[in-house]
């Protein structure tokens, strides 16, 4: 017989944030207003069972946007580009639709305001990301990566009193914490944003977990492996005493990892579409779990206007368009 878990907690919040949301409803407008193909340069979010919804709606994703013919629409992903992205685009003629994040958007504000200033930029990120790369391309000449403790103690400045920092929006609360007052330990003058730059979402995802995770034999956290805040979340909930797997959907599950588990606790990533949530529990119900839960620690109310240009062709066509 199959393993059965007594009870199910559904962590709370979990899933689309604003700027996912956003991003998603960017392209499904986009295809509305254009009709396919939308191109879309990358993942619009790093979510495989989203990018392949949009795909067969008609968005065709490439690597850069030097792939898209010239003259044709291009929608960027919420991770945000690089100045040179922009400058490229222009150059081919490209219709552009900017889906970034506000909250990325407000980290390279603080890139550009530091490097004009004359700091030497830390910023704290998974070098490769795609956030971390455009974040980069604001400020190429003044911005220093680092990853870990031992990046911060190797760390060498020109002049320590003017260096600030910056944090990829997607990263461990608690670790980027540690990293930040190991850098403030190192050079007493650094200075950072006014606000922190982990956006809301991740650290109240991270919050929910850390919580539930506690009450929980195993947690199960729905996200792509590219998803950087999805792999935080698995992080957290075994830093907090519970087994954690990362899975893109119910398929995924082991059934050695549900032996001898009474409560198994689910969140899913920041671009992770609640449906897949439900087919989830929907899984553990068909086994014979009736118990299923919300663990809910914070309420979320956030919400993000679609992209000028998405905003201006609907009222041109005066078509109604509220917020996502």
């Amino acid at each position: 017989m199959p393993s059965t878990p007594e009870k199910l907690l559904l962590a709370a919040p979990r899933g689309y944030c604003a700027g996912v949301d956003r991003a998603v409803q960017t392209v499904e407008r986009a295809l509305e207003l254009y009709g396919p193909p939308v191109y879309v340069r990358k993942e619009i979010v790093h979510n495989k069972h989203v990018v392949e919804q949009l795909r067969e709606r008609g968005a065709v994703f490439v690597d850069q946007e030097t792939e898209v013919p010239e003259g044709e629409t291009v929608v960027f992903s919420a991770h945000g580009v690089a100045p040179t992205v922009h400058a490229n685009a222009l150059e081919r003629r490209l219709q552009t639709i900017d889906a970034t994040c506000p909250l990325v958007t407000k980290v390279h504000v603080e890139a550009k305001k530091f490097a004009a200033e004359g700091y030497t930029i830390v910023l704290i990120g998974h070098a490769g990301h795609e956030e971390v790369e455009g974040t980069m391309g604001e400020a190429p000449n003044n911005i220093v990566l680092i990853e870990t403790l031992d990046d911060v103690a190797a760390l060498e400045v020109d002049d320590p009193s003017r260096i600030a920092f910056i944090s990829q929006t997607t990263l461990s609360v608690d670790e980027t914490q540690t990293i930040i007052l190991a850098l403030r330990e190192k050079f007493p003058e650094i200075t950072g944003p006014r606000t922190d730059d982990i956006c809301y979402a991740t650290t109240n995802r991270q919050m929910a977990v850390r919580q539930m995770a506690g009450e929980c034999d195993l947690v199960l956290v729905i996200g792509s492996s590219n998803s950087s805040n999805s792999n935080r979340l698995v992080e957290v909930a075994r830093d907090h005493g519970a087994e954690s797997h990362l899975i893109d959907n119910e398929s995924q599950v082991d059934e050695r990892w549900l032996e001898d588990k009474r409560v198994v606790g689910i969140s899913s990533g920041a671009s992770a579409p609640e449906e897949l949530v439900q087919r989830l529990v929907d899984f553990f119900r068909a086994r014979g779990t009736d118990l299923v839960e919300e663990f809910e620690v914070v309420q979320e109310d956030v919400r993000f206007m679609l992209p000028k240009e998405i905003r201006k062709a609907f009222a041109e066509r005066e078509l109604p368009l509220g917020t996502t």
